[in-house]
């Protein structure tokens, strides 16, 4: 099943589309995490801005319609994942593993140290799911500093800090 999935850059004319993968995938997040909160999307100048550096992946479909998208920026050498989505009715079905594969295959590319991001600790296609892809949890003495910052903010904005983690992939 997962072949069917073609993994490429993402186009501009597609940022709306992304959106709506965001907005659709936000309501299996809450729904694990037991919210009720309206969803949020990424900013158009971040997916702008990924998309400038060659950092927005998509997964298409057979058609060539985003299913799921992966934002990342490029930070003091490492690639940190700024938001992974995949609209709900191709969930579980090995999208965003690819999309995580090829942003480590763009990473290597780059010849950059490592992959980075933040996320919940509990939620099984959170920080479970990176773990099942050689993801790890950084001391705090290993622990880049951009990445602390990330994580201190999320905080700062509302998010629960016992459940919020950073994890390194080092390549």
């Amino acid at each position: 099943m997962s072949s069917a999935f073609n993994m490429r850059q993402a186009r501009l004319e597609e940022l709306p589309r992304l959106t709506e993968i965001e907005i659709d995938a936000f309501a299996t997040l809450a729904e694990a995490l037991g919210v009720a909160r309206d969803a949020h999307a990424l900013p158009r100048d971040v997916l702008q801005g990924s998309l400038d550096a060659g950092l927005l992946l998509v997964a298409a479909d057979k058609g060539d319609r985003p299913v799921g998208f992966l934002a990342a920026e490029e930070i003091e050498g490492a690639l940190y994942i700024i938001e992974l989505d995949v609209c709900r009715d191709r969930q579980r079905k090995g999208v965003g593993r690819q999309l995580m594969s090829a942003a480590i295959a763009l990473a290597r590319t780059r010849q950059l140290s490592s992959l980075t991001l933040t996320t919940d600790r509990y939620v099984p296609f959170n920080a479970p799911f990176y773990a099942s892809l050689g993801f790890v949890l950084p001391g705090a003495e290993a622990m880049p500093q951009f990445l602390r910052k990330k994580l201190e903010h999320e905080v700062s904005v509302g998010m629960d800090a016992e459940r919020r983690v950073a994890m390194v992939l080092t390549l």
